[in-house]
């Protein structure tokens, strides 16, 4: 869920795009703002759909789908935020209790209720992932954009994340159908993931006999 409040005529945004899956909407549809006045080059030619902007059959149902979710996600928005944005701050309260080493990556600034990017140093985010699909949760460790790649986030080395969390970083991104049981599964299981993982480091075990010394 990526629902904020947003009053686009108050705002500098010529364009705007969404995604209908990010409201709980269908997959496979969006909707483009464009402001009124703002010059757009068709995608595709060859048809007066999309008022002459992508020619091509309408995808009727999907666009349907997206309506009836944005009232939906309407309706209650600001309890779902205030909810979500409650079960996210006790998920990130609870690992950095329990897991060592670990950080909220962009914890202090003017961001998203739902979404959490936290970093565990020393250990192998992909290994992490692997282990948490096994369980059942479903998690990232980085935008849908930058999926397959190996490479670190640029956004996060220009948030200058610490190179020895850089490979570590995960993303949870929670939805109103979420709930404190599936928080509190994730916190009972996490904590072991990393420091399996963590194990397989080099470095690990000398720090951490340095910490607990």
């Amino acid at each position: 869920m990526r629902q904020i409040p947003l009053a686009l005529k108050n705002l500098s945004i010529d364009m705007l795009s969404l995604s209908s899956h990010k409201l709980h909407g269908p997959k496979g549809i969006g909707a483009l703002y464009v402001k009124k006045g703002v010059k757009l080059h068709p995608l595709f030619r060859g048809g007066k759909q999309e008022r002459g902007r992508r020619a091509g059959t309408e995808n009727i149902p999907g666009i349907i789908g997206l309506g009836a979710a944005a009232e939906i996600a309407a309706q209650n928005l600001e309890q779902d935020l205030a909810r979500v944005k409650a079960l996210r701050d006790r998920l990130e309260s609870g690992l950095l209790a329990k897991i060592p080493l670990s950080r909220i990556n962009g914890g202090n600034e003017d961001r998203l209720p739902n979404t959490s990017n936290v970093a565990f140093e020393h250990a192998d985010g992909e290994a992490v992932l692997h282990r948490l699909d096994k369980a059942g949760i479903a998690a990232s460790s980085g935008s849908a954009c930058a999926s397959g790649s190996m490479e670190p986030s640029h956004v996060l080395r220009a948030m200058q994340v610490p190179p020895v969390a850089l490979q570590g970083a995960i993303r949870f991104s929670l939805s109103r159908d979420n709930s404190d049981a599936d928080i509190d599964k994730l916190l009972e299981i996490l904590p072991d993931i990393v420091e399996t993982t963590r194990e397989k480091s080099p470095l690990w075990a000398e720090i951490r006999q340095k910490q607990f010394a």
